[in-house]
């Protein structure tokens, strides 16, 4: 027991040191584009906007702009928040007390004065920021690398396997799986890998004709090449790259785009869908990662290169994004609940029942850090 822990805390203590500068990079642009959003329509709204903090805890640096908003950097880079003029706590609740003391002039720049509407903008804009942030990645990623594939062909048939049972022979090229049409081999395993045990039909080229086969991916543990470990669905075919096989399309400005939105929403899609699965006990949990899955994470697509990195920072940029707009109270989606509430009732809940919305809420964060760090841990000291 002794040796695993020392073993563990050896490898943790080792990876944290290579993987503190690309994670930082990473979760910072993400954080303050989140906040950002917040910030631009608080302005927006006539709000005042006390402080821009990145990271929680003592400041370490910091400076006053002419609007008398403090920006600053403190010392836990786990996070950020802004604090606008009539918040009690950077969570952004409220003292009643302080509240009811305001002047008119000062209600005017307090953000819990405004109507609903601007309240609700104002929270919505974080994660809002998150996903236009994604897009803007994912368009200039297009624009500037293009768009690599390799054509859908089959090179080899596992013996036993899904796609030796549907019938894949060597030479056959995917062109659509159940009528999407199948662009490149990746296009091909995005589908395949989020579609274990769903039967799906794949329109191949074989010689001069199509063929339609029946196929069900058979969920199975991969390994990436920094040795991870994912639960993804496999046909059980291989695609052997030789010289001049990947081509990289060129793609227009507005092209990009399109692809950038698309590629944004695939993120979520299959975020929302491997949530669900959770819940549903088709999925195991032990895939929810959290700083330090993700510290270690951004380490090795670090070594890729920058575009890798900045790729990842596209796709934490979204999960951020979803994560605040759960319903849960202490995040940005637990406020618009609240303020849906305050719309149906005309008035706002009580005091004390924010006050227990945001208590049960932070017990509900914490647990969810809790798991998602063992998890981490256990993870660090398996590789």
């Amino acid at each position: 027991m002794t040796e695993f822990f020392v073993h563990s805390f050896s490898t943790l203590s080792h990876g944290l040191i290579g993987y503190a500068i690309p994670f930082l990079f990473v979760l910072t642009i993400v954080v303050f584009f989140h906040e950002l959003g917040h910030f631009l329509v608080a302005r927006w709204a006539g709000v005042k906007v006390l402080t821009f903090s990145l990271g929680f805890g003592p400041e370490l640096v910091g400076f006053n702009d002419r609007h008398g908003t403090r920006w600053k950097i403190s010392a836990i880079p786990l996070g950020g928040y802004v604090k606008f003029f009539g918040d009690d706590t950077e969570a952004s609740t409220p003292s009643a007390e302080t509240l009811a003391a305001m002047s008119a002039e000062e209600r005017a720049g307090s953000f819990h004065h405004k109507k609903v509407g601007p309240r609700a903008a104002i929270v919505a804009a974080g994660p809002i920021a998150n996903f236009l942030l994604a897009i803007v990645i994912f368009t200039c990623l297009f624009t500037f690398f293009g768009k690599p594939s390799t054509t859908a062909r089959v090179d080899k048939v596992e013996a036993g396997s899904a796609a030796a049972t549907a019938g894949f022979q060597v030479g056959d090229v995917v062109t659509a799986i159940d009528g999407t049409k199948i662009g490149s081999f990746s296009d091909m395993q995005r589908i395949v890998g989020t579609h274990a045990g769903d039967k799906l039909t794949f329109t191949v080229k074989r010689g001069d004709s199509l063929v339609d086969l029946a196929g069900t991916p058979e969920l199975r543990e991969v390994k990436d090449p920094f040795g991870n470990v994912h639960r993804l669905g496999v046909l059980g075919i291989t695609r052997q790259t030789a010289a001049g096989d990947t081509v990289t399309e060129r793609v227009d400005p507005a092209t990009a785009l399109w692809l950038g939105v698309k590629e944004t929403w695939f993120v979520i899609d299959r975020t929302l869908a491997y949530i669900g699965g959770v819940f549903a006990g088709r999925e195991a949990a032990d895939q929810v990662g959290g700083p330090l899955r993700i510290a270690q994470i951004s380490g090795q697509v670090a070594t890729i290169g920058l575009a890798a990195l900045i790729h990842l920072a596209a796709v934490l940029s979204i999960s951020i994004g979803l994560l605040n707009l759960f319903p849960v109270p202490l995040l940005d989606g637990g406020h618009l609940l609240f303020y849906a509430v305050e719309a149906v009732r005309g008035r706002p809940l009580s005091e004390r029942a924010q006050e227990m919305g945001f208590r049960i809420g932070l017990g509900l964060v914490l647990m969810l850090m809790v798991f998602a760090t063992y998890n981490d841990i256990l993870h660090l000291a398996a590789s």
